[in-house]
């Protein structure tokens, strides 16, 4: 099935309620987890929104976007809206998830700790890497399954309206999220099939969507369509692609055709330096006529990487390059750019 014919609508978002934010590094995705969350937690609704926040690699960036103090593998609340709704905040140990495991599926209690003391469980979190994501993506299913009372069954409410995942970046995205169907294989039986099995139709259901981070640049938007490509194909839904730190042209288009072509008149330029004050050198006309050549072709490729998004037919949301850099207040400002995208895309309500 190809991206065109799998793009989200708005029913599909109202179903989702397990968010992933992947992107290649540097392109700014756990800032965009962050805008993502406090955006759904400050929707407009009655009761207010509860969101989980949730990274799984460890690096701290949730609690430096928050700027709160380190997350624990206990749920914290990081944020309050205005509206009610709050942000709740955790960073996924895979140690932590393996002793929570064997106290729900095997009531070990404590001879979880004493197989922690001798060692047993670093060994089982770091002997294989793919029991290692299955214990990190474990634990946010059960944040998923929980109701408000705690418990796992029942019909009451749930703990958390949604939930938005920090992810490992595009290199290792696919594997991560199918690593369950993998150790389900494996094992045949048992409450690990049961659970990986479970886990699998929780990221492959209509209830998860995968959203990808990239910048107008090469090899981000390369590695951004080659993720694509493989999460549709290991039945995996993506949701949006986020352009992150977009910037608008300096110049208008007739500015930058003669830019790109070397056809700015000096004269003119000399004149308005002069007019606005400034000393005027040959040398200065030279050095700003070649950034603005260098800006011209900078914005040809910017366009030529946004229409190979564009031709992949998921929903772009495109967001501005902050110039005084990333803070709590900038990514509330972020969150709201982010909620009137998904508003004009038709995509909420």
């Amino acid at each position: 099935m190809s991206a065109r014919s799998r793009a989200i609508g708005a029913l599909e978002w109202e179903r989702a309620r397990l968010h992933v934010v992947t992107g290649k590094g540097g392109t700014g995705k756990t800032t965009v987890a962050a805008a993502l969350a406090i955006a759904l937690a400050c929707r407009p609704a009655t009761p207010p929104k509860r969101i989980l926040l949730a990274e799984v690699e460890g690096r701290q960036g949730i609690s430096q976007t928050f700027d709160v103090p380190p997350l624990g593998t206990e749920e914290t609340r990081i944020a309050r809206m205005k509206s009610g709704g709050e942000i709740v905040g955790l960073s996924v140990d895979a140690k932590a998830a393996l002793l929570e495991y064997l106290q729900l599926f095997y009531k070990l209690g404590r001879a979880g700790k004493l197989l922690e003391k001798f060692g047993a469980i670093d060994f089982a979190t770091t002997i294989a890497p793919g029991v290692r994501d299955v214990l990190l993506i474990g634990k946010l299913y059960e944040a998923n399954r929980r109701r408000k009372d705690g418990r796992h069954r029942g019909a009451g409410p749930a703990a958390y309206d949604a939930i938005v995942m920090d992810a490992p970046p595009t290199g290792r995205i696919g594997r991560f999220l199918s690593v369950n169907s993998e150790v389900a294989d494996l094992a045949r039986v048992g409450p690990i099939h049961s659970q990986a099995g479970s886990i699998t139709q929780l990221l492959e259901s209509d209830q998860t969507l995968v959203h990808v981070v990239t910048l107008l640049e090469e090899m981000p938007v390369q590695e951004t369509l080659e993720a694509v490509r493989e999460l549709e194909s290991k039945n995996l839904r993506v949701g949006t692609i986020v352009v992150n730190m977009v910037r608008e042209p300096l110049l208008d288009d007739l500015a930058l055709g003669q830019a790109r072509n070397g056809r700015l008149h000096k004269p003119s330029i000399t004149a308005q330096l002069a007019d606005a004050g400034v000393t005027v050198s040959p040398e200065l006309v030279d050095g700003l006529l070649e950034e603005a050549y260098d800006h011209a072709h900078r914005v040809d490729l910017e366009r030529e990487q946004l229409a190979l998004l564009q031709e992949s037919g998921l929903p772009l949301l495109l967001l501005p390059a902050l110039p005084g850099g990333v803070d709590p207040g900038s990514v509330r400002e972020l969150a709201d750019i982010l909620w009137d995208e998904l508003e004009g895309l038709g995509l909420v309500r």
